[in-house]
C-alpha cells in the first residue's frame, strides 16, 4: 500500500523573498549554462543556485548548502507551523490547446523499486544519480519533487480537498506556465486523501533517478540514526484520469557510431517491418500528424539523416511475432511498444548501440522538442548527428501496463508535459519536517 503524509514544508515568504515569478526554476536537469546563468540572474533567491550550485567539483555542493542555509536564515523560506498537503495547479497549453493539471505535494513511504507500492516505467542512469545524492547530502533535505501518478477515475481526492484550498500560497508565470500552489491543513480533507491512496500503485512519471537518489540517501540516513524522518520522501502526484495530462515524446540522435550503416540496418528489419521512404515534413505539427497515423493500429517511428530531406517511416508488420526475434521472454507490454522496438531492433541489433552504450548514453542525445529535432534532420551541417529517430508519445495506458509487468522502457520514454518545477516547496530533514 502506498503509505502517504502531510509535512511541515519550507516555502517562500513572498514578503521576504521577492516576486514569485523570479524564484521558480526549471528542472536541474533541463538547464544548461547559459540557462542557468539567466536564470540565476533573476532573483538571489531564485531555487537555481541550490540545485545547480556554481562551483568545481564537489565544492559546488557545499556552496548549493550555503545558499539553501542562507536563505533560511535571511527568512526568505520559512517552515509551516503545521503538517499539510501542497495542492498544486499547472495551466498551459499544448498543440492549440488549454489544459490545467492537478495534483499535490506529499511525503511517500520510500520503497526500492519493485518492493513496494512505488513503480519505474524506465531506465536511470546513473551519473544522475550520483550528482542528486551529493548535493542532497550537503543540503540535508529534499529539494527536487519526483512525479507520480496513481489511479483515481471519479477524481475523489479532488472532491476531499477542494473546500480546504482558500487563496493560493503561491501564484506565479514561468515560461508560459502557470503555477499555483496551495497549502491544506485540515485533518478530514488530509485524512481522506491518505486513505485514497493507500491501497493504490504510484507510477513514477518522471524523476526516476531523484526516486531513487531519496532512496539512498535514506539509507545513509538511518544508518546514522535518524530514524522515522529517513523513511518518507518529497513527491508530486497527479491523477492518471485527469484530463490535463499531456505526454509528448522524445526524439533519439543517434552520433558517432563507427561504421554507421542504415541501408544494411532497414535490409535486416525488412521482415518486421514496412518501410516507407517519403519527404520529410516541413515542420513539427505536420511531423507529428503522419507518425501519430502511421502508429494508429501498430508501432511506428520515422528515421531521417541528417540534409538527406527524406524520412523513413518504419511501422511494424500485422503478423510480428515477437518470439521469431528473440522477445518472447519480454512481457507483452513491451512486446510491441513503439520505443522499445527501436532501442532493441534499430539502435542495439541494428546500429550496434548496446543496452550500457544506451545507458551510459555514448551514441545518444535525446530532444524532447520536435521543432529542434526536426531542424537537425534538415540541416546538412548536423555535427556528429548520423540519424534522427522521430517517435510517437507513449500512451499513458502502455506506461502502467510496463510498470505492472514488472519490467521497465528504455530511459527517456516519456515526456510528461509541462515539467514539474523546483522551488514551489522544500523539506528539511533536520527540522522535523514530518507529521
Amino acid at each position: 500500500m502506498a503509505l502517504i503524509r502531510p509535512f511541515s514544508g519550507l516555502r517562500y515568504d513572498l514578503e521576504r523573498a521577492g516576486d514569485a515569478n523570479t524564484l521558480l526554476a526549471p528542472p536541474y536537469d533541463v538547464v544548461d549554462d547559459a540557462g542557468r546563468a539567466e536564470i540565476g540572474g533573476r532573483s538571489p533567491n531564485n531555487c537555481i543556485h541550490v540545485i545547480l550550485p556554481e562551483g568545481e567539483g564537489d565544492a559546488k555542493y557545499a556552496n548549493g548548502a550555503a545558499r539553501f542555509a542562507a536563505l533560511q536564515e535571511s527568512g526568505a523560506l520559512l517552515r509551516d507551523p503545521e503538517p499539510g498537503l501542497y495542492v498544486y495547479h499547472q495551466s498551459f497549453e499544448s498543440e492549440g490547446q488549454r489544459y490545467t493539471r492537478k495534483g499535490f505535494v506529499a511525503l511517500i513511504e520510500l520503497t526500492r523499486f519493485g518492493a513496494g507500492p512505488v513503480l519505474p516505467h524506465e531506465r536511470t542512469l546513473s551519473g544522475p544519480k550520483e550528482d542528486r545524492l551529493k548535493l542532497m547530502r550537503a543540503c540535508q533535505a529534499h529539494l527536487e519533487l519526483v512525479f507520480g501518478l496513481f489511479s483515481d477515475p471519479e477524481r475523489r481526492w479532488e472532491e476531499a480537498v477542494n473546500s480546504s484550498l482558500g487563496e493560493p500560497v503561491l501564484d506565479a508565470d514561468l515560461d508560459g506556465v502557470g503555477h499555483r500552489l496551495f497549502r491544506v491543513s485540515d485533518p478530514q480533507a488530509i485524512d481522506a486523501v491518505v486513505e485514497l491512496l493507500g491501497d493504490r500503485s504510484i507510477y513514477i512519471a518522471d524523476g526516476h533517478h531523484r526516486y531513487e537518489t531519496m532512496c539512498s540517501f535514506r539509507d545513509e540516513l538511518e544508518a546514522g540514526g535518524l530514524g522515522d524522518e529517513a523513511r518518507f520522501g518529497m513527491i508530486y502526484l497527479s491523477n492518471l484520469d485527469d484530463p490535463g495530462l499531456v505526454v509528448l515524446p522524445t526524439h533519439r540522435l543517434v552520433h558517432s557510431v563507427e561504421g554507421f550503416d542504415l541501408p544494411s540496418a532497414l535490409a535486416e528489419l525488412a521482415g518486421i517491418f514496412d518501410v516507407v521512404r517519403e519527404p520529410l515534413p516541413a515542420d513539427a505539427l505536420a511531423l507529428r500528424s503522419r507518425l501519430q497515423e502511421a502508429g494508429r493500429e501498430r508501432a511506428a517511428f520515422g528515421l531521417s539523416i541528417p540534409g538527406s530531406g527524406q524520412m523513413d517511416i518504419l511501422t511494424l508488420k500485422p503478423g510480428f511475432d515477437p518470439a521469431a526475434v528473440g522477445l518472447g521472454d519480454l512481457p507483452e507490454a513491451l512486446q510491441r511498444l513503439d520505443l522499445a522496438l527501436l532501442h532493441e531492433l534499430v539502435l542495439d541489433r541494428g546500429l550496434g548501440i548496446t543496452r550500457e552504450a544506451q545507458a551510459s548514453k555514448r551514441n545518444l542525445h535525446y530532444y524532447k522538442s520536435t521543432e529542434k529535432a526536426l531542424e537537425v534532420a534538415q540541416s546538412g551541417e548536423s555535427g556528429d548527428v548520423q540519424l534522427v529517430c522521430f517517435t510517437n508519445a507513449t500512451p499513458v495506458a502502455d506506461v502502467v501496463a510496463v510498470c505492472d509487468s514488472g519490467e521497465v522502457m528504455p530511459q527517456k520514454s516519456t515526456f510528461f508535459f509541462p515539467k514539474i518545477p523546483t522551488g514551489l516547496v522544500f523539506r528539511d530533514l533536520r527540522g522535523g519536517s514530518g507529521k
